[in-house]
């Protein structure tokens, strides 16, 4: 699969249209650029751009850029709310896809000395790039700003990672590193920008200085006043949200405020967002409020509501969670067809979309009707007493309807290494030696997922079972054609896993994986059984009353 690495420049302009269109098209135009979002400000005087693309494609994209902005951008005359060093102030390279962050590293680096190649100006590294310790934090780096610089390039301990250390008027400097994904998430309050920073300092991790550290770990935090909307914000950076997660930073925002009496008006990302960050908020809202949400589209909607992400602008969830903006139809060829283009395709002259994929799909056709019959019956008054059991067994198997799509492409993913490795050079005993070993790491791939499927189907027979004892009494045919499906996915997947067992060399993981795999497909034959004999057990004048 392609790699791909996220690009954040922060350019420093904010309000003029043209040099924002000029630089925008710099980077489109640059080859295997995707340019998801340009998110200008007028008060910070400042755009945050955001594109992606191969390590290679978004060096370039980002030079390009750069080149576009310095016949455009004179330092000299700029002003703003937000901290800078230069013309390009920042510019992050974040891991997106099959790439890691010594890939992001590298990308920093040969960034960082072709710009001051191409421009003569100095280039520090900062984050996870940093060759010193002091300039990992960008705030550090970031001290004193642009108009610092004539002095700061004086000294030794800020001698520039690439480039001169000259001061250059018209661009500044310019920092580059890579990081893990930033969020930047800014908390609105009616209230002066003294009073949002005051806050900013009891929250951020640096807090007041060394003798009063801040309440959150890894944010970052001033407070500004938003001049175009008329409201203070707490601008923060959430360095790492799986360890302080975006409802954390609000709900504190929203204690201290409370305390100073501010009333807190929503709130806005800038740039783009993870959906896991979402969605780590979703579901703490959704357990601490006791609620039950399963679709993600809701629990993305819910999240925009707590948080009022559309109080100064719609938020579109397509535009906004990169996810949506990458993970696009090509990563996902088979589940993104329609039902008759799969149908066909499975038809076609090709060994993959096989036996793999159409197992999964029958699979995931299966969890999705026991989930449809829990919603059948969930909510209605006649089964009021059951909503407890549907709120248990309903999110089961939403979830493994999603993890089953997943597979369907995965398969067949997998079929194509094996395919690859046959195609691979066999003159030399090298080359044979590499071959051999491709495609016995592609066989045991062929194998894993569709033992994955048949173990994923594995757990969901008890919540079936439960289904057809409780759910809606009309949809039992749907809980019985669901039996069927699951079944019968499993009996894909014993098939699939035997026909490719026979080619790999490693005897101990064959017997293993054989001897899963029949367990699995006999539980599979005893538990739809089970579960269609429940069925028929079912008396619909006496059950629950009805």
């Amino acid at each position: 699969m392609d790699q791909l690495v996220e690009c954040v420049p922060n350019f420093s302009e904010g309000r003029n249209k043209k040099v924002i269109d000029a630089i925008s098209a710099a980077i489109s135009g640059s080859a295997g650029c995707s340019l998801l979002d340009v998110d200008p400000g007028a008060s910070t005087n400042r755009t945050v751009f955001t594109f992606v693309g191969s390590p290679a494609a978004v060096v370039e994209g980002a030079l390009s850029a750069a080149r576009q902005a310095s016949t455009l951008i004179d330092m000299r005359k700029h002003s703003g709310e937000h901290p800078r060093t230069g013309a390009l102030d920042v510019c992050p390279f974040v891991p997106v896809r099959n790439v890691s962050m010594d890939d992001c590293v590298h990308c920093a680096d040969i960034f960082g000395q072709k710009l001051a190649e191409l421009l003569h100006v100095p280039v520090f590294l900062y984050g996870e790039a940093a060759r010193k310790e002091s300039r990992r934090n960008l705030p550090s780096v970031r001290s004193g700003e642009y108009e610092a610089l004539p002095d700061k390039l004086k000294l030794s301990d800020w001698s520039p990672d690439f480039g001169p250390a000259l001061f250059v008027p018209s661009w500044g400097a310019t920092v580059t590193g890579a990081r893990k994904f930033l969020v930047a998430f800014n908390v609105n309050l009616i209230a002066t920008k003294e009073q949002a920073h005051r806050i900013a300092l009891d929250l951020r991790e640096q807090g007041r200085g060394k003798d009063q550290p801040g309440l959150l770990q890894k944010v970052q935090a001033m407070g500004w006043y938003l001049d175009e909307a008329n409201i203070a914000q707490v601008s923060t950076n959430i360095l790492d949200y799986e360890l302080t997660p975006l409802h954390t930073v609000h709900q504190e925002v929203c204690r201290v405020a409370e305390e100073l009496k501010l009333p807190v008006v929503g709130s806005q990302i800038v740039g783009l967002i993870p959906l896991k960050a979402v969605m780590d908020s979703a579901d703490f809202y959704i357990q601490r409020d006791g609620l039950f949400i399963v679709e993600e589209e809701h629990k993305v909607r819910l999240v925009i509501s707590k948080l009022g992400l559309d109080s100064l602008g719609p938020f579109n969830p397509k535009e906004r969670i990169i996810e949506y903006m990458v993970m696009s139809a090509e990563l996902r060829p088979l589940v993104s067809s329609s039902l008759q283009q799969f149908v066909r395709s499975v038809g076609a002259r090709s060994a993959a979309p096989g036996g793999g994929s159409v197992s999964a799909v029958v699979a995931a056709l299966g969890a999705a009707l026991g989930a449809m019959v829990g919603q059948m019956t969930y909510g209605k008054r006649q089964f009021e007493k059951e909503d407890h059991v549907m709120r248990r067994l309903i999110p089961q198997f939403h979830e493994a309807t999603t993890k089953l799509l997943e597979m369907v492409d995965q398969d067949a993913l997998a079929f194509n290494s094996y395919m690859v490795a046959l195609k691979m050079p066999k003159k030399t005993s090298e080359e044979i030696k590499r071959r051999t070993a491709a495609m016995q790491e592609g066989l045991q791939a062929a194998v894993a997922v569709p033992l994955a499927l048949a173990e994923k189907i594995s757990v969901l027979w008890s919540p079936l079972k439960e289904m057809v004892v409780y759910g809606n009494i009309a949809c039992k045919s749907d809980a019985q054609v669901a039996a069927k499906a699951l079944e019968t996915a499993v009996f894909g997947a014993y098939f699939n896993v035997s026909i490719n067992l026979k080619d790999i060399a490693d005897e101990d993981f064959t017997t293993a994986t054989r001897k899963r795999a029949a367990v699995l497909l006999q539980e599979a034959k005893e538990s739809a059984a089970g579960v269609l004999l429940a069925a028929d057990q079912r008396d619909q004048s006496s059950l629950h009353n009805l």
